[in-house]
């Protein structure tokens, strides 16, 4: 875990990415303290408190969540106090989530079936006890503006793109953004309730701010070149995927034949079947917030990391 500094008074916290759940937050240390998503379990947020405790004695006094996925929010209730702001979608999402079900699964590294121990040893990292779930409750729906003491931050909803709550934050005057799960800087995405068409758009706007700095929800930052290469992606995995569709083949199946090119350094390249799912469904006429049958698809992922000889 790493503390950037950006501009002046404006940081980010990076967790290099090493699978599943490691994501990035960001401070803007003016106007009461703006914290940028927290992390999934409360040692690692924790860590995070402290690097900024480095830079900003006070209590923080606003937190956003760029979305509901929990290693980008289920750390808030180490910010006794603040403000907690999100899209309405993400206050809405909390209700489906369960700590104590992921800390249970942490358990099962010595399970016979080969998807849950492979899933239970990538949360080796994590400690989800003693999570209380605290939902943002200032929602927004399309926008928000802040003045924190002279530097504004302008937070756009652009989902449902990585999921239904997806928004990001703007600070013109030093032309950052940070993007939450929009963008994922050479690591695998994984699309959650959300379509092709809306996530590509989404980075689109990210593109259209010009901005000089970009902080990914995962990964290393960035300059433009990071939503660019993330589009291609997804219009690559996209196309390959109504290719394989119309031939009739399963998910996994084309998951199996797509030639991943540059993008198989990325780390997780596992999950492209998941990417894969979402274009199916979507050429199967399904709602794009349609539920995603979690086991299932980390089932297919561990068939697919097998395939890749990534392990057993």
């Amino acid at each position: 875990m790493e503390l950037q500094r950006l501009a002046d008074r404006v940081y980010a916290c990076l967790q290099e990415d090493r699978g599943l759940g490691f994501s990035n937050s960001g401070l803007v240390d003016r106007g009461g303290g703006l914290v940028i998503d927290t992390f999934w379990d409360l040692p690692h947020t924790r860590r995070m408190i402290d690097l900024y405790a480095g830079v900003r004695r006070s209590p923080i006094g606003r937190v956003l969540n760029t979305h509901a996925n929990g290693d980008h929010c289920w750390g808030n209730q180490l910010f006794p106090g603040a403000e907690l702001i999100g899209h309405r979608q993400c206050a809405l999402h909390f209700r489906r989530e369960n700590p104590a079900m992921m800390q249970m699964l942490k358990g099962a590294g010595d399970s016979s079936d080969g998807a849950t121990a492979a899933l239970a040893r990538a949360l080796d990292e994590w400690d989800f006890s003693g999570i209380e779930l605290t939902p943002p409750t200032t929602l927004l729906d399309e926008r928000l503006d802040l003045d924190l003491d002279g530097v504004a931050v302008q937070i756009f909803y652009v989902g449902p793109a990585h999921t239904s709550a997806d928004v990001i934050a703007w600070l013109p005057e030093q032309r950052i953004v940070f993007t939450g799960d929009v963008l994922f800087r050479r690591c695998t995405p994984i699309g959650w309730d959300g379509t092709y068409e809306k996530w590509i758009t989404a980075l689109d706007a990210i593109i259209a701010l010009r901005p000089e700095i970009v902080v990914p929800g995962h990964g290393p930052i960035c300059g433009t070149e990071g939503p660019r290469e993330m589009k291609e992606y997804l219009h690559y995995v996209r196309g390959e995927s109504k290719r394989f569709f119309d031939q009739g083949l399963t998910a996994l199946e084309a998951s199996k034949r797509i030639d991943l090119g540059p993008y198989a350094d990325w780390t997780e390249p596992e999950r492209l079947v998941f990417n894969v799912e979402r274009a199916y469904r979507e050429l199967r006429g399904e709602p794009w917030d349609a539920p995603v049958d979690v086991t299932h698809m980390f089932q297919q992922v561990h068939e697919l990391r097998r395939h890749l000889g990534r392990g057993a």
